[in-house]
């Protein structure tokens, strides 16, 4: 046994040689000048240099490409009672986006590119080309079914048709078409909208799409509850009954020279002068290159314009007890359209009485015909 006192490594050390062991120091190895950890000092740093180099690309595309969710984000039941009211929301200082008049009119204003010399069909020219494609409003009526045809302009004779009831019969041909087909395109965006909120992610498309919709619709804020209470169809009879007021079956002024059956006002854009305005009147009749425009500009009309807010209101409420959608339910609501207020609902109402306009209600353009473009 091993004292204590006597216990030394080099004792140890002694008895280790004369057993035939080496005993050496272990030399430090000097890791800097290894070529292997050189190499690998210097991978990772190209790494971590390449890696902050796209950070700030990564964080733009980042931005860019999830930012639907903050433009699908569904606020209803906040919003639902104030835009149905008619009141303005509270924005914040990034939703003031500016909407200008073009935006709320921009598929309008593609009119103003069609040739000039678009022809003006006379009336008899018209009831020929009707009866050569049967088309017949009693059958109409019957059917709920109408060809898909196009008049641009109405006939000068119109107002020469002594007979009331084949000068409405003809303006309600020309009319009802241009009518339906416009509320298809509401339908179909209307669609698309609702396929879109149903989705958790949205393509660039559907956003842009969104975009060109919401200033359409005159929705600086991006709600989507002001969108889809705007984003609807105007009832046909209604409509009718409105264009055959405002233009006295298609015998005015401004039906026959601007296109311009809805009567609406404008103070910035190209109008006809009333006779019979007074002095501190300024505004003119908005005018039209075809009618189709003139049907399009009364649609926005009701569906962006602050005073129609009710009208909009009864209308989603409607929509809400999944009742139909008639025009004797909402004419009570536009009496801000006209000077003379309730009396003019009124009229409005008598007209789709008397002449049995509901019955076009549900109307549909039929699939069988290929359309036709009376623009020779």
């Amino acid at each position: 046994m091993i004292q204590k006192n006597n216990f030394s490594l080099k004792k140890i050390k002694k008895i280790l040689l004369i057993k035939g062991y080496g005993i050496y120091k272990k030399q430090k190895r000097n890791t800097s000048k290894d070529p292997k950890n050189l190499f690998l000092v210097f991978c990772f740093s190209l790494l971590l240099i390449t890696i902050f180099g796209f950070l700030p690309i990564t964080a733009k595309f980042i931005k860019e490409d999830f930012k639907s969710s903050e433009v699908v984000e569904n606020k209803s039941k906040k919003n639902f009672e104030t835009v149905l009211s008619g009141k303005e929301l509270e924005l914040k200082p990034e939703e003031k986006d500016k909407i200008t008049f073009k935006d709320l009119f921009y598929d309008i204003f593609d009119f103003e590119d069609l040739p000039e010399n678009t022809v003006r069909l006379s009336a008899a020219t018209l009831e020929q080309l009707f009866e050569e494609t049967n088309y017949n409003l009693k059958e109409i009526r019957k059917k709920k079914i109408v060809k898909p045809i196009s008049i641009d302009l109405l006939p000068k004779e119109i107002k020469l048709i002594e007979n009331s009831k084949k000068k409405k019969e003809l303006f309600i041909k020309i009319v009802l078409p241009l009518i339906i087909e416009e509320n298809n395109r509401i339908i179909l965006d209307r669609k698309r909208l609702f396929s879109i909120l149903n989705k958790n992610n949205n393509s660039v498309s559907e956003k842009n799409w969104l975009k060109t919709k919401f200033k359409q619709y005159g929705v600086v804020n991006k709600d989507l509850t002001t969108l889809k209470i705007r984003m609807d169809i105007v009832p046909v009879s209604l409509a009718i009954a409105q264009a055959a007021k405002e233009t006295g079956w298609g015998t005015s002024r401004f039906a026959l020279e601007g296109n311009a059956i809805f009567g609406q006002w404008t103070w910035t854009g190209q109008g006809i002068e009333p006779l019979n305005k007074g002095k501190n009147q300024a505004h003119k009749i908005l005018r039209f290159p075809i009618l189709r425009a003139s049907v399009k500009a009364y649609k926005n009309n009701l569906n962006t314009h602050k005073v129609y807010s009710a009208f909009r209101e009864k209308r989603s409420k409607l929509r809400k007890r999944n009742r139909k959608i008639k025009g004797t339910d909402l004419t009570d609501t536009l009496d801000k359209y006209a000077q003379t207020g309730k009396e003019y609902t009124k009229i409005l109402e008598q007209i789709i009485k008397q002449n049995d306009l509901s019955d076009f209600e549900t109307v549909q353009l039929t699939n069988s015909v290929v359309k036709k473009e009376l623009n020779l």
